[in-house]
């Protein structure tokens, strides 16, 4: 069985016990098969999809394509932004210029996602984590590459990577530690 397929079988068992609590208590609730608490059962679906322009940062994806990862930096204050901006926020008059960031970093933290938006429930378990990239004194959040999650340490040597994400097929950076993990 798909991991969609037991996401919606799951979801089907849930709406019965709701039903079921819904016919006795006058509530949506229901308890959590593993934990045993009472959870309310919010019974509207949200389900969204957008377009959105993002041809003011359309050197950052063309980048992407070349395996770089760009910056954007306020030619008024100096301050780097990333994800890359157009305005600066400490200078919104002021332009701004592209940089190509250093791929080479560490890692300050990561955390498992267990629990995933409907929208990520096809992938397994995956790790989300924030590097550091001293040379140019900013932060990136992106996911881990990571097959065991306990190799990982704080402060670790990472490398920020462009990979094509499946199934999807679009291209992304994440976070790679230099050691095999």
């Amino acid at each position: 069985m798909s991991q969609k397929a037991e996401f919606e079988a799951f979801l089907k068992k849930m709406e019965d016990m709701v039903a079921f609590a819904k016919a006795q208590f006058g509530f949506p609730i229901l308890i959590d098969p593993r934990t045993g608490i009472v959870m309310w059962y919010d019974q509207r679906e949200l389900k969204v999809k957008f377009i959105i322009s993002v041809d003011k940062v359309r050197k950052f994806f063309e980048a992407l394509r070349e395996g770089k990862l760009l910056a954007t930096k306020c030619k008024s204050t100096g301050r780097i932004l990333f994800p890359p901006q157009v305005d600066c926020p400490d200078d919104p008059k002021s332009e701004v210029e592209w940089i190509e960031l250093p791929t080479e970093g560490e890692l300050i933290t990561w955390t498992i996602i267990n629990v995933k938006p409907y929208s990520f429930s096809h992938y397994p378990d995956y790790i989300v984590g924030i590097a550091r990239l001293p040379a140019v004194n900013i932060n990136v959040l992106a996911w881990v590459k990571c097959k065991d999650p306990s190799k990982l340490k704080q402060g670790m040597k990472v490398k920020i990577t462009i990979e094509k994400r499946e199934p999807e097929g679009y291209l992304t950076y994440q976070i790679v530690p230099v050691e095999e993990c």
